[in-house]
């Protein structure tokens, strides 16, 4: 497998867990805005972590697959 078909296929894969991670972190808004008055202070604090560190994962997989992107401009 060459170097380029090696690095398209890591692009491939990111992208899937890109996709998993923004349908968790829409998901996980969207059942805030439904149940942030019936919900434990406890119980939101946790989900408004959980965004948090869901949008982050999504931020910087981005990140990585702009780089593999990049990296296929020298191949």
């Amino acid at each position: 497998m060459s170097e380029a078909d090696f690095t398209k296929e890591q692009i491939a894969y990111l992208k899937v867990w890109l996709g998993i991670l923004v349908v968790t972190d829409i998901s996980l808004v969207g059942w805030l805005a439904s149940n942030i008055a019936s919900t434990s202070t406890i119980l939101t604090a946790t989900v408004v972590i959980a965004v948090v560190v869901t949008t982050a994962g999504v931020a910087l997989l981005h990140k990585r697959i702009e780089q593999r992107i990049e990296s296929l401009r020298g191949l």
